[in-house]
């Protein structure tokens, strides 16, 4: 701050000729000169202390403030550090609520996967679903259709035996009826059983001397018959038809030959006609069965899971209208499915479920891929939208309504094709799950652009089905007996299984009993083989 200050007239000095009154009068202004200047470096003083003051004042402030300041920007620092820490947090909040959103998807997935919408079968539905059918109603009432023959237990025109009952007395008046003509006969019969024990057939081989050289010949005994006492063929195919075709376990089976059959079997014999029928079959009929399945035009083929030795092993099946083949082995890929030695020589059409090791096989004319599976997979998407967009069109029930048609009409197969086409190329467009129920969704569509043809050919090929049920149904029996009996404690017992379930399976092809194929194994030197053409 700049102080103006007053500088008066300096007085006139008198000379020497000057009296005393006039120096006085100059003393006087100089002092009063003085005065006033002394008065205003004292005001000035005041002044520059209370700048002095005011400016320390101000320093104090701004000291106040940079602290305040230095505060403001530490908090600022650690908001700021927070805030980071929180977006952090928020993300992984957020991709742990993507993935747990995804999970709980597929967890409902697997929670509504039952036999109408996937490959389990009917047995491990866990919840029992709704009835549910891949089929669309076909305007005809349930029940037996028009023309259609009916079949009921037929009067045996030559019983075994006959009982006639006559009335003793008149119901009406009492008089006695004895040795008057029946008026009329009602013939009712009961089929039954007789009562059933075993039957001791003894052969007595004799020894006779030769009159002319004197030797000794003792008669053969038939084929078969290698001890003093033993079971025939007829009770060793029972033991290996109660296993194999009936699933009892070995030892339900020895307690059902003594307690029905009365034959007190036990469970080493068993065992031991198991293991008789397995090497028979495996001699005659698996070298015949996987000839005849290579030179087949066409082959169904699939793989399922069985326990043995409380491992999970799995069971590989091949097989035509003619022939059937199971064998087992440790793993699923190519090398189990060369095991049964099959497919590597295989020139035919391959039906199969899409299962990618099938693919492999260079010798293969095409493939047909099973539109049973399809339905499936594309009923868990319906089930899916439906459950949550459940106004909305769905692309799977498009093409599920196409396959289905053109199962019924093969020649509506280019209508068919277009519908899949048109609802393939909606998919954009569409709902997705999210994690590995998504994948699965747009796997499918993948495959269904890529291999709609394979979907397709039995509508262009005579004689080719559209699914894989006849495999499926071969290898059902494996899944039975896990149910029934559990699974195996040997690798022999579960490919002894294969085997034999191999030869029934395709006795029943050829309308042969099974019992009666499994007893040529035992009765005699040729076993039962199907004709080839």
């Amino acid at each position: 701050m700049c102080h103006d200050i007053h500088v008066s007239k300096t007085p006139v000095i008198p000379g020497p000729d000057g009296t005393p009154e006039q120096f006085l009068a100059v003393i006087n202004s100089l002092l009063a000169q003085n005065n006033q200047q002394a008065a205003s470096i004292a005001k000035m003083s005041t002044q520059n202390n209370q700048q002095a003051a005011s400016i320390a004042k101000m320093s104090t402030q701004n000291n106040q403030q940079a602290a305040s300041i230095a505060k403001m920007s530490t908090q600022i620092s650690q908001q700021t550090a927070l805030i980071t820490e929180l977006t952090d947090t928020i993300k992984q909040l957020t991709d742990t609520i993507t993935v747990l959103e995804a999970t709980i998807t597929d967890l409902r997935s697997q929670l509504g996967r039952n036999s109408s919408n996937s490959s389990k079968p009917p047995s491990s539905d866990e919840f029992k679903p709704a009835p549910k059918t891949l089929r669309r109603p076909s305007g005809r009432k349930p029940g037996g259709q028009a023309g259609h023959k009916g079949t009921t237990l037929p009067m045996n025109p030559h019983p075994n035996q006959v009982i006639d009952h006559h009335p003793t007395n008149c119901d009406h008046c009492g008089t006695t009826l004895d040795g008057i003509e029946p008026s009329k006969i009602e013939r009712r019969q009961v089929v039954d059983l007789p009562p059933i024990e075993p039957v001791t057939t003894e052969h007595r081989l004799a020894t006779t001397e030769c009159h002319h050289c004197g030797h000794h010949t003792k008669a053969g005994p038939p084929y078969g018959v290698t001890r003093q006492v033993q079971y025939g063929p007829n009770a060793l195919a029972l033991m290996v038809y109660l296993v194999q075709a009936q699933h009892l376990s070995i030892k339900r089976c020895a307690e059902v030959m003594a307690e029905i059959l009365g034959l007190p079997v036990s469970t080493a014999t068993v065992v031991a006609a198991q293991e008789r029928a397995w090497a028979r079959i495996g001699d005659d009929f698996v070298p015949l069965a996987r000839q005849q399945l290579i030179d087949s035009p066409t082959l169904h083929v699939d793989e399922t899971s069985l326990k043995v030795t409380g491992n999970n092993l799995w069971v590989h099946s091949a097989s035509n209208r003619i022939f059937t083949l199971m064998d087992v082995h440790r793993k699923r890929g190519s090398e189990g499915t060369n095991h049964l030695g099959v497919l590597p020589d295989f020139i035919g059409y391959l039906v199969h479920d899409a299962w990618a090791p099938y693919d492999n096989y260079p010798g293969v004319k095409a493939h047909q891929l099973c539109n049973a599976h399809l339905l499936r997979e594309l009923q868990a998407v319906i089930d899916w939208h439906h459950h949550n967009w459940p106004n909305q069109w769905c692309w799977a029930e498009q093409v599920a309504d196409a396959i289905r048609s053109v199962i019924h009409k093969p020649g509506d197969a280019d209508k068919a094709r277009s519908q899949i086409l048109g609802a393939l190329n909606a998919t954009s467009r569409h709902h997705y799950p999210g994690g590995k129920l998504g994948d699965k969704h747009r796997a499918l569509i993948k495959r269904l652009t890529n291999r709609m043809e394979d979907y397709l050919r039995f509508t262009g090929v005579s004689g080719l089905e559209p699914t894989n049920n006849p495999a499926e149904q071969e290898i059902r029996m494996v899944k039975i007996r896990a149910k029934i009996s559990g699974g195996f404690r040997t690798m022999t017992g579960a490919r002894q299984f294969t085997a034999i379930r191999s030869y029934i399976a395709t006795a029943r092809k050829h309308h042969v009993t099974p019992l009666t194929a499994i007893t040529s194994l035992f009765a005699s030197p040729h076993t039962w083989l199907p004709a080839t053409p």
